[in-house]
């Protein structure tokens, strides 16, 4: 009787998994049969290859697409090697104490910092200490603090996993510590902090507010012409869109259309780092 209670305990317990992951699949399906829906009027090659027009009411999107393609250019090009040699430091070399027991309630807390205390943060660093003004540049690094904390805990326990006999063989055979860590320790870990840097650049790639309050353009009809220029990005795009402009209140197209793309993008860099995560993953592997 035990054994047929156990049996059917779990047969309940893995249908309740089994629908809660449905449910989630059924839920982005939805999303983005809705976002398709409302896209569709406007979704063709043009939508992509111009810039908006009339105040961004008609036209394509390709100023702020482009826009957002060079802000995650920064975020990538400042946050995961700071990211990771940051999280080299702490798990290699930190002596473990108080110091190291600090700096991991400081990750750990500004990973939850809101990402409008972020954009305060760029505004008086980078646009008016620093001087970069409201420019790519400055929106790029505040969004790359942004998700420096991400990229840290993941690099930590993917470099924590790692195991010590690694460590070892490579010493004994007469490598250094650095050495050690770049060539053995860095490459097995490497599907881990890819799944951190997947985590951070799909964050950024979709806030408002820092870029917002450090330099994104309401409107602009031309690409950005240096690092220090403003610029337009999806997600204030689609957010000018749908609350300052009447055509995205009554539910404009352009919104979902917008939506859309972002979505792709996010989905096009998530995609290329599980290829790279999983080319790792088989060729190192212990």
């Amino acid at each position: 009787m035990s054994i047929f209670s156990r049996n059917a305990r779990e047969r309940i317990y893995f249908t309740m998994f089994r629908l809660c992951g449905g449910l989630v699949v059924l839920t982005l399906l939805m999303i983005v049969s809705y976002m398709i829906a409302g896209s569709l009027p406007v979704l063709d090659l043009s939508f992509l290859t111009e810039p908006p027009r009339g105040a961004n009411t008609r036209g394509g999107i390709l100023t702020p697409m482009i826009g957002t393609i060079h802000l995650m250019a920064i975020v990538f090009v400042f946050a995961v090697p700071v990211g990771v040699l940051t999280s080299v430091y702490l798990s290699e070399y930190q002596r473990k104490g108080w110091t190291s027991w600090f700096w991991n309630m400081i990750i750990s807390n500004l990973a939850g910092v809101p990402s409008i205390v972020y954009g305060l943060l760029g505004l008086a660093l980078f646009v008016g200490f620093i001087g970069l003004g409201r420019s790519l540049l400055a929106s790029g690094l505040t969004l790359g603090i942004l998700a420096l904390p991400i990229v840290i805990s993941a690099s930590r326990e993917a470099i924590a996993a790692v195991p010590r006999s690694v460590r070892e063989a490579s010493i004994a055979l007469g490598a250094t510590k650095w050495q050690t860590i770049w060539h053995h320790v860095l490459p097995y870990a490497l599907p881990g902090i890819l799944t951190g840097v997947i985590l951070a650049m799909s964050r950024a790639a979709g806030e408002t507010a820092p870029i917002l309050l450090t330099g994104a353009a309401f409107y602009m009809s031309s690409m950005p012409d240096s690092l220090f220029s403003q610029f337009m990005a999806l997600p204030y795009h689609i957010y000018a869109v749908a609350t300052q402009t009447m055509a995205g209140m009554n539910g404009s197209p352009m919104v979902y259309g917008s939506a859309l793309v972002l979505l792709a993008l996010v989905i096009g860099m998530n995609l290329f780092a599980i290829i790279v995560r999983k080319r790792y993953q088989e060729r190192y592997r212990w």
